[in-house]
This record gives structure tokens, C-alpha cells and sequence, in this order.
């Protein structure tokens, strides 16, 4: 119990880290799989398999790095442009400013003086006001000035240890068969990991998220076998 309370405190304080955790190994974990069960359908050889997967792997991990980082980064531009036309509109339409937080106060249940006495106590607090807002009239949480850099390291990072996953049955030099049944034993076993550490670290049923996690992992390996197949056919 202490555990799961322990995780549900690093997610709630955390978030952005969870997601990111999350995106990045499952990313690398789903299209290495998928990349090397399609060339063992194909019938490549052992040289090719491991030479597309590390290529694969280093595309893709500095890909999603870097998206992760860009994104993040335009969230956060969005973010002060928005505090900076909140401010703007504070100190240029009051009025217009005090009646969208007495909508936010309606919604939460206050009604008659209640509204007005909360609107005072919030607009002798500029900061409460601008932050209140910015969370409950346009929806945007806070981006820190280190979180895109956090962001893109931390993706950039799963990806990687995702990716290694299916391909270490390959690089021990197992044959290609053999190597692809416990590569996809290795990925299912790493996607219901991540699917129970989601459960437990937010809400939810390890059971579900575990096979949720699992099905669509597998799912697009199965897909990238098919290719294989297919195409190798010809």
C-alpha cells in the first residue's frame, strides 16, 4: 500500500515525466519489434536484422527526443503568450475579467454575496487571479523553463532502453527464429510492466492497463510481420 501511495505521489507531482516515461518506451519497444519481425518474415539475414534495428533505433530515439523537446517548448511559449494577454486584459478590462470568474465561481457551487465576497478575496490577490484564469477559464497548465529539456531527455531515454529490448535476443546471436519468439516474449513481458506501473502510479486496473499495453504493442508487431511477409513473398 505504501508503495502504490508512493507512486500515485511521484505521478501527481510528476505528470509530465509519467507521460513521457510511457510515450518513449513504448514507442521504442513497439516499432523495433515490429521493424525486426517484418525482416524475419522477409527472410533477411542475421547482419541485416541487427544493423536495421540499431538504424532504427537511432533514428528514432533522437526523433522523439526532439519532438518531445519541440513540443514542450511550444507548449510553454503558448503558455507565457497567454499570461501575458491575461495580464493585458486584467488591467485593461477589469470588469470583463471579474465576470469570468464569477462564472468559474457559479460552477463551483457559490452563489449570491458568496461570489462577490470570493471575487474580492481573489482580485486583492493578483497572482491567485491570474493563475485561477489560466487553469480554469483557458485550460493551460504552468510549463516550466527546464521542462522541455527534461521532456526531451526523458523520451529520448525510454526510447532507447525501449528499443533494446526486443533487439537483445538478435545481438546475443540467437537464430532468427528463436530471437523473434523471445523478442516478442521480452516486449509483452516490458508492455504489461508498463501498463501495471501506470496503474499503479495513477488510477485504474493493472489488468486492463497491462493488456491494454500489451495488445497494442503486439499489434503492431504483428503488423510489421505481416509486411514482412507479404513483401517477402515477392
Amino acid at each position: 500500500m505504501a508503495s502504490k501511495m508512493g507512486l500515485a505521489h511521484e505521478a501527481h507531482r510528476h505528470p509530465t515525466l509519467l507521460s513521457d516515461f510511457i510515450l518513449g518506451s513504448q514507442d521504442g519497444l513497439v516499432n523495433v519489434l515490429g521493424i525486426l519481425l517484418g525482416l524475419v518474415a522477409a527472410g533477411s539475414p542475421h547482419r541485416i536484422l541487427v544493423v536495421a534495428a540499431l538504424a532504427a533505433l537511432a533514428a528514432e530515439s533522437i526523433s522523439m527526443g526532439a519532438v518531445a523537446y519541440t513540443s514542450t517548448r511550444a507548449r510553454r511559449s503558448l503558455y507565457l503568450s497567454e499570461v501575458e494577454r491575461e495580464r493585458r486584459e486584467m488591467q485593461e478590462v477589469p470588469e470583463m475579467e471579474r465576470e469570468e470568474v464569477r462564472v468559474i465561481l457559479r460552477k463551483w457551487g457559490f452563489e449570491g454575496d458568496e461570489v462577490e465576497d470570493m471575487l474580492r478575496r481573489i482580485e486583492a490577490k493578483p497572482k491567485a487571479w491570474l493563475d485561477l484564469m489560466m487553469a480554469f477559464e483557458l485550460n493551460l497548465a504552468e510549463v516550466p523553463a527546464h521542462q522541455p529539456v527534461t521532456s526531451g531527455l526523458t523520451v529520448l531515454g525510454a526510447t532507447v532502453a525501449g528499443s533494446l529490448v526486443p533487439l537483445v535476443p538478435f545481438l546475443v546471436g540467437l537464430p532468427p527464429v528463436s530471437a523473434a519468439i523471445t523478442s516478442v516474449v521480452l516486449t509483452g513481458a516490458m508492455l504489461i510492466a508498463i501498463g501495471i506501473y501506470e496503474a499503479r502510479a495513477t488510477v485504474g486496473s493493472w489488468l486492463a492497463s497491462g493488456a491494454r499495453m500489451l495488445l497494442i504493442g503486439l499489434g503492431a508487431g504483428f503488423a510489421g510481420f505481416l509486411v514482412g511477409k507479404i513483401f517477402g513473398a515477392y
